[in-house]
């Protein structure tokens, strides 16, 4: 007892105790700052991994999950984006269709395919111009929606691609459901469009399902410029023939008429009448092909 009291009296020994004390007191306190300030940062990210949660959640009820509706409405503007379906088409004032567009234009789609156009001609530097497109379009792409309609448009474009391939046409231009194509015999454009009127409503199940009318118009005339006359009237004829022509039907010009009977072949037509063609002067004998 002497002893303790000495030790804690004493001056010098509690002059040496102390700091002892002190430094281990500041230890301990710092010790535990940092095991607080840990529990701290800990529990902030957890308190922020929580709000992201409820921030995630808020957002997925503030947003209607998407609906039929939606997802075709979506998918309809992609398909419009890619493909640029007639209807669209159509709404813009471009095809009425290809057929009644402007001799300018007709004239310029021509002349940036003129090489291969040039390759297709006949020797006498005749060609053959065959226009058509898919009676009442509008009709059927508002019915089928977008998505279906490019379907349609797909199984029509496959097949009137294979029979222009099959007789030795080139396709210069096509535009939703419209195609401008040039043949160097009138005999083969004849054949095409007579095989592809039989086959449209036969060809694949989607056309099964949706029957289509495709009408087309056929006329034959120089390629190259003769007295001011270009190959862009020549163009437009054709595509003017193609417009008159109603659903199923292959109309042609009295030119084609002619070039098939100089050669001898029998192609069954009909006369379907005189008349007047957009933008070119008087009345144009036309007929039928009923073959």
């Amino acid at each position: 007892m002497h002893l303790l009291v000495h030790l804690v009296v004493d001056p010098m020994v509690h002059g040496i105790v102390q700091p002892l004390v002190t430094r281990r007191t500041w230890l301990l306190v710092l010790a535990v700052a940092e095991v607080v300030t840990l529990v701290a940062l800990v529990a902030t990210a957890w308190l922020l991994v929580q709000q992201r949660r409820e921030v995630r959640d808020l957002r997925a009820q503030l947003e209607p999950a998407p609906t039929p509706t939606r997802v075709r409405q979506a998918a309809g503007w992609a398909v419009r984006t890619a493909f640029d379906t007639a209807g669209r088409v159509r709404e813009r004032g471009f095809v009425g269709g290809l057929l009644m567009a402007p001799i300018e234009d007709l004239t310029q789609w021509a002349f940036e395919d003129r090489a291969e156009i040039d390759a297709v001609a006949a020797p006498d530097g005749t060609v053959t111009i065959l226009f058509s497109d898919i009676e009442d379009s509008t009709r059927l792409n508002e019915q089928l929606g977008d998505k279906g309609w490019v379907r349609v448009l797909a199984a029509h474009d496959k097949l009137v691609r294979a029979q222009v391939r099959r007789h030795h046409g080139h396709v210069v231009k096509s535009q939703g459901d419209g195609f401008m194509v040039v043949f160097g015999d009138p005999q083969d454009a004849v054949d095409a469009a007579l095989r592809i009127q039989r086959l449209v409503s036969r060809s694949g199940n989607q056309l099964r399902r949706t029957p289509v009318r495709v009408r087309i118009g056929i006329h034959v005339g120089t390629a190259v410029a003769r007295d001011g006359d270009y190959f862009g009237r020549n163009v437009a004829k054709a595509a003017r023939v193609a417009a008159v022509a109603a659903g199923g039907q292959v109309l042609v010009s009295d030119e084609v008429r002619g070039s098939l009977e100089s050669t001898d072949i029998a192609v069954p037509m009909g006369p379907a009448g005189d008349h007047e063609l957009k933008g070119l002067a008087g009345t144009h004998v036309l007929w039928e092909l009923t073959g």
